[in-house]
């Protein structure tokens, strides 16, 4: 590990660090970026650029902003742009329930339970699984199980930067994998739906929208990731010979497996609920309009069950294992929820005045048109085009860390250019969500990165950026040459990416 630091790939990424620290705070960039977006109204009003509307075929031509009708959208829609930004409600809603599962106690009791129930033979892959669930309770799997992961492996008997690097792998290399749902969803979809409306007014994508793919990615990324750990990280660090002696897990309370107990029988409630509702053709969960189960309020109100199902286990949990004591900690553990959302508050509000701005100029759309007919005239399919658009993602991933900032600036252009070439929004989302996934284990840019390292220093204090970029480079590239292969083959197949979100996309007739 000592060469790693002088290695290329070391010096590559001290330079691309050096970059990447010498940008803005997303919320600036997004603010920058929305001036930009008045000066380049002006510019192309002034060179008269303009496109057909792949549907209505009307000539569109571009708003200046500079104008008095520009200034006045601005100024009249401002509060409207961040309030009606769909991922926005989403996102808090979805945060709310999470909350109360995670101040309870349950989403930890539920990791421990995972690592401390595991098999020496079997502790990589379940450590790697535990990693890619751990999304569900939002930044959980950063701050508690890789820490948790690294001990188990020094009382085991391994080393403990292995399970820091393995575990690691599975929480940031596999962040789009999950066989659950996570806060990123619905947040990812929201800002795809936006982007989608810009040719299609119409268009829902939903927090289901990539879940197939997504949850058999779950296996591939825990296979993989085995491969690797048993292949290349734990040979390459050898027995631990550093400073820090064996430490015991913390086993589960009786007080916490009845809160167990508690959260498993509102599980099976809400369960019960969605059969009963669901199972019959009549349902009182179906729409009688339109009764398949693309259309249910199930479906449609995901959000409002992932609030449900989160905050029901985590109070169930909370009083029983005695993590809750009166009904104020409730209130507190949900402010505490909304505090970490600040920052998230302040991206949105800067992100959701460039979106709209971009998309009332009509440059997005104009660029889409333009965009799609150069890419028509190459006659590349439908595998190239996502390759290009992954490798585009993971340039792009080296310097901007946040998925949801990166995302909210790539989708406005490449989803409607994608969809005039017949590529639905929701596999534009899975391409992006691979790229953006892999990446993040090597990138010292990455927000939780420098907190990863100070886990690392408890262990071996000698350990610098290099030694884990050295442990995690393995796992980012073969996660994104597997995960790409697997994407090309789902595609290959015409599988759909979740439930009602086909890989193809088809403009509406003109009314």
């Amino acid at each position: 590990m000592k060469n790693s630091s002088h290695s290329f790939w070391y010096r590559l990424l001290l330079r691309v660090e050096a970059v990447g620290n010498a940008l803005p705070h997303p919320a600036l960039l997004f603010f920058y970026l929305t001036v930009f977006v008045f000066i380049l109204s002006g510019v192309v009003t002034w060179m008269d650029m303009h496109a057909a509307h792949p549907v209505s075929k009307e000539v569109l031509t571009p708003v200046n902003l500079f104008s008095s009708h520009g200034v006045r959208y601005l100024l009249t829609d401002m509060v409207k742009n961040f309030t009606s930004f769909a991922p926005l409600g989403t996102v808090l809603v979805a945060m709310l329930g999470f909350s109360l599962a995670e101040k309870s106690g349950l989403l930890s009791a539920l990791l421990r339970i995972l690592v401390l129930k595991a098999s020496r033979r079997m502790l990589v892959p379940i450590v790697l699984m535990a990693g890619v669930l751990s999304h569900t309770g939002g930044d959980i799997g950063y701050v508690l199980l890789i820490p948790l992961a690294a001990m188990t492996f020094h009382s085991a008997g391994l080393n403990p930067l292995a399970g820091l690097a393995i575990c690691f792998a599975g929480v940031s290399g596999g962040f789009a994998a999950n066989l659950l749902l996570s806060t990123a969803d619905p947040l990812l979809s929201g800002i795809s739906q936006e982007a989608a409306r810009i040719l299609d007014k119409t268009y829902v994508a939903t927090a289901l929208s990539n879940w197939y793919f997504m949850a058999s990615s779950s296996f591939l990324i825990v296979a993989v990731g085995s491969f690797i750990a048993y292949k290349v990280t734990i040979p390459f660090l050898g027995e631990y010979q550093g400073p820090v002696d064996k430490e015991p897990l913390q086993k589960l309370s009786t007080l916490e497996w009845r809160g167990l107990k508690a959260a498993g029988l509102v599980v099976l409630l809400v369960v019960a609920t969605l059969v009963w509702g669901l199972a019959p053709e009549n349902g009182f969960l179906r729409d009688p309009k339109t009764p398949d189960l693309f259309h249910s309020s199930a479906l449609k109100g995901i959000v409002a069950l992932i609030f449900i199902l989160g905050a029901g286990t985590g109070l169930a949990f909370g009083f029983t294992s005695g993590s809750f004591k009166k009904v104020d900690d409730i209130v507190k553990a949900m402010q505490e929820a909304m505090a970490t959302m600040a920052p998230y508050l302040v991206l949105v509000f800067f992100a959701s005045q460039f979106i709209s701005l971009f998309n009332y100029s009509n440059i997005g759309i104009i660029l889409a048109v333009k965009g799609s007919e150069v890419l028509k005239s190459w006659e590349l399919g439908m595998v190239p085009l996502m390759l290009g658009f992954i490798l585009l993602t993971v340039l792009l991933d080296l310097v901007i860390g946040s998925a949801s900032a990166k995302w909210a600036l790539m989708a406005p252009i490449f989803v409607p250019m994608f969809m005039l070439l017949g590529i639905s929004p929701e596999l534009s989302q899975t391409s992006y969500r691979v790229a953006d996934s892999v990446v993040n284990i090597i990138s010292p840019l990455m927000s939780y990165f420098p907190m990863v390292l100070a886990f690392a220093n408890k262990y071996e204090p000698k350990a610098k950026v290099g030694t884990i970029v050295a442990l995690m480079l393995p796992y980012s590239m073969g996660f994104l040459i597997f995960w790409s292969l697997m994407l090309f083959v789902w595609i290959t197949l015409g599988l759909p990416v979740g439930p009602g979100a086909p890989l193809h996309y088809h403009l509406p007739s003109d009314p």
